[in-house]
């Protein structure tokens, strides 16, 4: 819900172009120092659409926020206190750097062995390919990057592989009754949970090349997963054992970027594992809904409800421009931003 339009808009929009003003702006009796109302009226200036319309913050997260950048807990952010906010905070959200994470958008999701029109959702893939190449055309992203599933011929994921390692006694299913979508728990050591699936993205062929009408941009960085033949790898981040990672949070890293925007398919499984990794690791992540496809509808809620927990967003591949260019700030991403603060002050201390 929001509230609605603020007559202030053109207020906030000088003012969080400079750090001065801005402070001198919402410091309304001039003592040279913020209270939690004063706080307030910036998380309401902050918080808006690119139409004005202020979104709700509740009580106990504009407390929690204050409080993070209340260093000294006097109850007012004086001015030192303010550039800490402003530099990591107010910067942030104004101005985010986004990447754009396209996931495992293969021919064999789509049409080949693992086709998830076939499973239990019945949804197509190819419905993903027209937002996601919309947004590549309108969108000014920082960085763009597309993961492939990438798997040997011997992979551990493969039911026609089931036979090649042992069992473990409290697998629920046997190597002989074993069917795809089952789940198996391998010897190990340790024991490990598989889920099993039909033989698909194997590496260098046509089923894990990336969909024809799929745009894949000039600058556009390809991150491969599921290589190692005894792991699965359903995030785009680390292996599901998390042994070993891939190059993205380097790339992340690198490019100073804030903001993930992710998507593609499936949407209960790869991409939703992806999403879990970036809110763990403390990026501020957005789920495209309508540009996303997944294997089961239950567990496509399951991956909604877990991600708004969280303080991700889930939005619409219609609302992302804005949202990129700083002009629809979202308040669960600010808190999201806020309490990672919190956490890398309480880690330094």
């Amino acid at each position: 819900m929001m509230e609605e339009v603020a007559n202030d808009a053109p207020v906030e929009k000088t003012c969080f172009l400079d750090m001065d003003a801005c402070y001198e702006t919402f410091d309304k009796d001039g003592d040279g120092k913020l209270n939690l109302d004063d706080f307030r009226l910036i998380c309401k200036a902050l918080f808006r659409n690119d139409k004005g319309h202020i979104y709700q913050l509740s009580e106990e997260k504009a407390r929690h926020m204050f409080q993070v950048f209340d260093q000294n807990s006097d109850g007012f952010i004086d001015k030192d206190e303010f550039t800490f906010c402003w530099n990591h905070w107010i910067k942030v959200i104004v101005r985010p750097v986004s990447a754009f994470l396209v996931v495992d958008v293969q021919n064999d999701f789509i049409s080949g062995t693992l086709n998830i029109s076939k499973c239990n959702a019945q949804q197509d893939g190819t419905e993903v390919v027209e937002p996601i190449n919309r947004l590549l055309d309108t969108v000014p992203f920082s960085c763009v990057f597309y993961s492939l599933d990438w798997h040997p011929p011997d992979h551990v994921s493969f039911i026609d592989n089931v036979h090649m390692r042992e069992l473990h006694p409290s697998s629920p299913v046997s190597a002989d009754k074993a069917q795809a979508h089952d789940t198996v728990v391998f010897a190990g050591p340790p024991p490990m949970k598989q889920r099993l699936w039909p033989r698909h993205c194997v590496q260098d062929t046509w089923g894990a090349e990336l969909h024809k009408d799929l745009k894949v941009v000039e600058h556009g960085v390809k991150v491969y997963k599921g290589t190692n033949p005894e792991v699965d790898s359903y995030s785009v981040f680390w292996d599901n054992k998390r042994l070993s990672d891939t190059s993205l949070s380097h790339q992340l890293r690198a490019r100073h970027v804030s903001d993930i925007y992710i998507c593609g398919i499936a949407y209960d499984v790869c991409v939703g594992a992806t999403i879990s990794d970036a809110l763990a690791i403390g990026y501020r992540a957005v789920l495209i809904d309508d540009a996303s496809r997944g294997v089961s509808v239950p567990d496509i809620q399951a991956t909604k409800d877990a991600v708004l927990a969280d303080h991700g967003v889930i939005v619409e591949s219609h609302e992302v421009l804005a949202m990129v260019e700083g002009r629809d700030r979202r308040p669960e991403l600010g808190y999201k931003l806020a309490m990672e603060l919190k956490k890398a002050m309480k880690d330094n201390q």
